[in-house]
């Protein structure tokens, strides 16, 4: 197994840095990766209390630095010791000047801004933790998406993922025990989304849950006609209403949560063309 150092080196927060490197990784396997992150490094002080660890640990350097001198000496330091230094956003910048015609600002964690965008993230964030598992449902209304499953079928973490994004989220299991609220059948302003898994995938995801809980796992909750049962009684309700449904037995959440912004996406096109909305029913 090929043992790898990489090394991010960040002038805002890096998260950035690290989607890139995540989304590049995926692309290898049998390696080894041993990461160093370095947030937050504004000078060439800050940035010489780390350059030891670069000689110590040879490897790969990523960087998004836009100051001039902090970026030189970085490159400089790793030049002289025939370290690979790639600056991940170069490329992209460079040709949004060219089609922009005009210089990029340089400025440190400009996407981090505490804009309007910033508080409404924040917001959303707030309003889907408030709203997990089926709780507020007299909110529901406020919400841009609300997402359907049986349980553990990826509604929360993939709710949260899109608060990130900026989106508010509220999700609910459906029970066959226990019908849901009224209210959700009557919703018009969010998109509603089903989410729908295979049941034996189901089955094993949730032995594994009770398992980490240390309870018993002879249940109906993961007995394989019940939770069959389970599945079907969802989907017929999602294709009764017309939802679209995701199914999410090979997906990530990133995945599930990219098509839950395309599903919202389509729906803001379709209503401002006059159209009457989404089809749904089907599973994509």
């Amino acid at each position: 197994m090929t043992r790898l150092h990489l090394h991010l080196v960040s002038d805002s927060t890096g998260e950035t840095l690290e989607m890139v490197a995540k989304a590049a990784l995926a692309q290898f396997d049998d390696a080894e990766i041993v990461r160093h992150f370095w947030p937050m490094v504004r000078s060439r002080q800050h940035l010489s209390r780390i350059l030891p660890d670069l000689a110590d640990n040879p490897g790969l350097v990523l960087f998004t630095l836009v100051n001039p001198e902090t970026r030189a000496t970085l490159e400089d330091h790793c030049r002289q010791a025939g370290l690979p230094a790639v600056p991940a956003l170069d490329a992209v910048t460079e040709a949004l000047e060219t089609q922009l015609g005009q210089a990029a600002h340089g400025r440190p964690g400009r996407q981090h801004a505490m804009d309007d965008a910033y508080f409404r993230r924040v917001d959303a964030i707030h309003f889907t933790i408030a709203h997990d598992d089926g709780v507020g449902w007299e909110d529901w209304d406020q919400a841009d998406i609300v997402l359907a499953g049986v349980s553990r079928s990826s509604k929360t973490p993939t709710s949260i993922y899109l608060a990130n994004r900026g989106y508010k989220v509220a999700n609910i299991p459906l029970v066959i025990e226990s019908p849901p609220p009224p209210a959700l059948f009557a919703l018009r302003r969010p998109l509603v989304v089903g989410l729908t898994t295979a049941p034996e995938r189901l089955v094993q995801i949730r032995r594994n849950r009770l398992l980490s809980l240390n309870e018993g796992t002879e249940t109906s909750y993961v007995d394989n006609e019940h939770v069959r049962e389970e599945v079907q009684f969802a989907r017929r309700m999602f294709a009764d209403n017309g939802w679209p449904v995701i199914d999410v037995t090979r997906r990530s959440i990133e995945e599930t949560a990219a098509a839950v912004i395309r599903l919202h996406s389509e729906r803001g096109e379709n209503r401002s063309g006059g159209d009457a909305g989404l089809s749904g029913g089907k599973p994509i």
